[in-house]
């Protein structure tokens, strides 16, 4: 029997979300000082009492997703039995990075595994051979199954509530298995002000991770100084460019853009490839997915005990805290260009293509880094450690056409920049439209500039210090929410194989 849809207002979740990140971004602007100082208050004691929740949780979204692809529901379809998908795989795959991981993959390609080569977490000496291997290791690690897994659950509950059972397209409909007609109340609004509110800090650490690369590549590129004046420019500038994408719709604007990055992309790392120490790159291609395969699972699992919490707080806590954040927009994301796909096959492109182009990418921008470093005394390492927007400039630099590519670089990190808000603006504006999947455009005019303004808010505030910590903070509540959405999905697969075998079993009859 297909869950009854009720419509119902969802302004109070638009206007208390917007008065709440309102109140955010000017916190940031009006008391900085005051800002950095309490969110590293909190972010210390949330590593310290829940560091382990985040490892736990993220373990257990990847093994269910796992299970669902190789389970019993792995052909159901994220819609109607005869619906087929809307876009090309390829095309599919190119939204899949524009929304979730592209931006994350520009910025932390070579810098991830350099400041791991020079802080090495394992206790390796600094600077070695062992330090470089483990380097690519975590950054592999750290943007391969796991943040995947967590996209792949939210998307899923999203896909099946809206396509199979009509339900409004908020993150509030996953549940109706548990909380069934209860959504529409109290617990509904509640849930979806928490992922309102998460998307919102999420994506504004993305853009404001974006703005500081793309500024350091303004700086080493062209010499316009990295300064915040700067960075609120790129800001300001971006917030009209991506406004603009909004406003033409996700299958014109947000659909090409997604193409031609993804083709972009693929063109940069053929090109560094070939230009850079090949054989090197392709023997460590293989030896680091070689390590990533065998280590998969103590990696997924490790937490210090016996030691402070210092260096996961600064890398997996907030990868995977931040990841969470954001994954009630990325998940939606997702769940609206995946329609007509099968669990099993949604589950092989969300998980594992994305994964072994993660593990490409690093090889190839954080190898050609290494390799620099080691074997060629380039000397930039400590600097990339201190500056980590600028690393993979320093290293494409130092190639041939080095300022050719520079330039491609900068276009690259400006339309991932673009998808991502683009993204974001179209699912906040999801949220605030009663689950509508055509929300208004002023509707996402006001999210973006709201995103750009908290973005802007936690640069004036704390750099990349305090962006990490608004992040950690904001994906724990979510968290929680999360081991619920599974639940849910299983029960809603649970429902729909009883009763497609009863029907089955009738029309044998």
């Amino acid at each position: 029997m297909p869950y009854r849809y009720q419509s119902g207002p969802t302004s109070i979740v638009f206007i208390v979300a917007a008065i709440i990140v309102i109140f955010i971004a000017g916190w940031g602007f009006f008391f900085p000082e005051h800002m950095e100082g309490v969110t590293s208050f909190l972010l210390d004691q949330v590593i310290d009492l829940f560091g382990w929740l985040y490892v736990m949780a993220t373990s257990v979204f990847l093994v269910f997703c796992l299970y669902l692809g190789v389970g019993p529901y792995r052909h159901m379809k994220l819609g109607k039995p005869r619906d087929t998908p809307e876009y090309s795989f390829f095309t599919w795959i190119g939204m899949l990075f524009a929304a979730g991981m592209g931006v994350g993959l520009v910025f932390y390609g070579v810098s991830e595994p350099m400041s791991h080569m020079v802080n090495p977490p394992g206790g390796e000496e600094a600077n070695s051979q062992e330090a470089a291997e483990q380097g690519l290791l975590y950054g592999v690690f750290h943007w391969g199954l796991q943040p995947w897994a967590i996209y792949a659950i939210v998307a899923l509950a999203l896909g099946f509530a809206k396509y199979r059972k009509n339900l409004p397209g908020l993150i509030s409909s996953a549940f109706y298995p548990i909380l069934g007609d209860r959504i529409y109340g109290g617990y509904g609004k509640g849930i979806d002000l928490i992922a309102t509110i998460g998307t919102t800090v999420g994506i504004a650490t993305s853009f404001g991770l974006s703005t500081l690369q793309f500024s350091g590549g303004l700086e080493e590129v062209f010499g316009i100084e990295n300064q915040t004046s700067t960075q609120l420019i790129v800001v300001a500038t971006v917030t009209v460019l991506f406004l603009t994408s909004v406003v033409t719709g996700i299958n014109r604007g947000m659909r090409y853009l997604s193409i031609s990055n993804l083709g972009l992309m693929g063109i940069l790392m053929i090109v560094v490839l070939a230009l850079g120490p090949t054989l090197f790159l392709l023997e460590h291609l293989s030896l680091t997915l070689g390590q990533y395969a065998s280590s998969i699972v103590q990696l997924s699992f490790e937490t210090t005990p016996y030691t402070d919490n210092e260096w996961m707080g600064e890398w997996t806590f907030f990868y995977w805290a931040w990841v969470i954040s954001w994954s009630p927009f990325v998940g939606t994301f997702i769940a609206r260009v995946s329609r007509g796909r099968s669990v099993q096959e949604f589950i092989l492109g969300v998980l594992l293509v994305p994964t072994l182009v993660t593990v490409v990418w690093f090889s190839i921008f954080g190898g050609t880094g290494i390799y620099m470093e080691l074997m060629q005394g380039a000397g930039f390492a400590e600097s990339i450690a201190e500056a980590p927007e600028n690393g993979l400039f320093l290293v494409i630099q130092s190639l041939p056409l080095g300022e050719l590519l520079s330039i491609t670089t900068l276009i690259l990190i400006l339309i991932f920049f673009i998808t991502s808000a683009n993204s974001a603006t179209f699912v906040l504006g999801v949220f605030s439209s009663n689950g509508s999947l055509n929300p208004r455009n002023s509707i996402m005019v006001v999210w973006g500039l709201l995103i750009s303004s908290i973005a802007a808010s936690l640069l004036i505030s704390g750099g990349l210090d305090g962006l990490q910590a608004t992040a950690i903070l904001s994906g724990l509540p979510f968290t929680l929410l999360m081991f619920g959405m599974i639940v849910s999905i299983h029960k809603a697969l649970k429902a729909e194989g009883e009763e497609k075998h009863k029907v089955e079993k009738q029309e044998d009859w």
